[in-house]
């Protein structure tokens, strides 16, 4: 390694241009790649997926929403329950395949090496990261749907860290480390997502499943627990030596460190600071209470167009107010908060 780093000095001090320097490394790269992706769609250079990754950005971040400004936000109900629906079979079929692959039986959780072999076993692991890659790809689609019905608050930076940096990861697994040790990380996050997406299908059907939707806090703590688990793998492949490459098992770890924080960021400010408040009530001529708050019965917003509630002073009880005035909120039962979703907080 301090070879490697001294030559990458030398080039940097040199007279070289750019452009040698970058074909030089690529080449002794192409010396190091899983000669069995030779020729593959899209794995011959990794410019494609950055191109992808610039106009996705381009996209979600510029001209997707100057093009939704005067436009009002799309209905696209059904499109949204069929996209996770396919997620989720698509995640059922990789977390099965990557189980029939190895995991399931010979490899070893401390260390696996990568099989660059010809084996049935090898050539299906191969073609399995391979679809674990273009399932990445077709995960832009959560933020363009965000896009397309004018959630921006949805789209965070959380959001756009994940799906910018996933793609790369997975074209670096195909062209290099296709197997072993790092495939654990896929076949946990591939079980995550049977379970995010179908939570996300049941959100998208419509208010009358909300009541089904109890497990939200529950799904994000299942993806922090995910992290952990790649963390403390990733870990392992340090201490004892397979083969698998030390600096692959670095950059997982730092990986799942960058993910904690950020996830562990998303579920403070999601549940530790979800405080009950109460509603601020004014009173306009006619007597009526109208709470700045919104109450919502059945996943049904009660009240005027704009979201609010009013209640004349004779019916608050009715209608779920106390005495003071002060709205109460209950969705079969239980309280509602910022914690029960219609709409999905992709963080994954």
């Amino acid at each position: 390694m301090s070879g490697f780093v001294k030559i990458a000095i030398d080039d940097y001090y040199s007279d070289s241009n750019w452009t040698t320097i970058i074909n030089k490394y690529w080449m002794l790269a192409e010396r190091v790649s899983d000669p069995r992706v030779q020729g593959w769609f899209l794995f011959d250079t990794p410019l494609p997926t950055l191109a992808m990754v610039v106009v996705y950005l381009g996209f979600v971040m510029v001209a997707g929403p100057l093009w939704m400004a005067s436009k009002k936000p799309y209905q696209i109900k059904n499109t949204l329950v069929a996209y996770n629906a396919f997620q989720v079979l698509l995640s059922l079929y990789m977390f099965y395949e990557h189980l029939m692959s190895g995991w399931w039986g010979d490899y070893s959780l401390s260390c696996q090496p990568v099989d660059y072999s010809d084996s049935e076993k090898a050539r299906r692991m191969l073609h399995l990261c391979w679809v674990y890659y273009f399932s990445k790809l077709s995960e832009f689609a959560d933020t363009m749907f965000f896009v397309l019905r004018k959630k921006k608050s949805q789209i965070t930076w959380l959001h756009l860290y994940h799906h910018s940096l996933t793609p790369f990861e997975a074209w670096v697994l195909v062209k290099f480390i296709a197997g072993g040790h790092g495939t654990f990380s896929n076949i946990v996050n591939n079980l995550v997502h049977i379970i995010m997406y179908s939570y996300y299908m049941l959100a998208a059907m419509g208010p009358q499943y909300q009541k089904y939707l109890w497990w939200k806090k529950h799904l994000t703590t299942l993806q922090l627990m995910q992290f952990f688990m790649v963390l403390f793998h990733s870990i392992s492949a340090l201490v004892y030596d397979c083969g698998y490459p030390k600096i692959i098992a670095s950059g997982l770890i730092l990986h799942s460190t960058i993910f904690i924080v950020l996830f562990m960021n998303f579920y403070i400010q999601a549940y530790k600071k979800d405080k009950p408040r109460a509603a601020k009530v004014t009173t306009n001529n006619n007597n009526n209470s109208i709470p700045n708050g919104h109450a919502k019965t059945n996943g049904h917003m009660n009240g005027e167009a704009n979201g609010h509630i009013r209640a004349n002073e004779d019916t608050n009880k009715a209608n779920g107010y106390t005495s003071n005035g002060i709205a109460k909120c209950e969705l079969n039962g239980y309280a509602t908060s910022s914690a029960i979703i219609t709409d999905k907080e992709k963080v994954h």
